[in-house]
């Protein structure tokens, strides 16, 4: 994006623009994504009789939408890019 788009979706006290896919996504989905793109070979446990805390974790992509942006990259690629390069880059950090 060009800053002059951000400069006209943005003010001094609303800078920050959520990024997403504008899809929902439950913590138990997002917790076997994550085994699977780490090759975690445990058992993943989930407390049903807590409660849930935010009943959506959905992003609004709203104003980041109105800027013309949308998302390239399916969140399981972008998990799997990010751990790789980690694994790469660990004994740098």
């Amino acid at each position: 994006l060009s800053d002059a788009t951000y400069a006209e979706h943005t003010s001094s006290m609303v800078s920050h623009i959520n990024v997403g896919a504008g899809q929902d996504i439950t913590i138990r989905e997002l917790a076997e994504i994550i085994r699977d793109v780490v090759g975690f070979e445990g058992k993943l446990y989930f407390d049903s009789t807590k409660p849930d805390g935010a009943p959506r974790k959905l992003l609004d992509i709203t104003r980041l939408s109105k800027m013309g942006w949308k998302a390239r990259i399916k969140l399981e690629q972008g998990l799997m890019s990010t751990y790789q390069w980690f694994l790469g880059n660990q004994k740098d950090l």
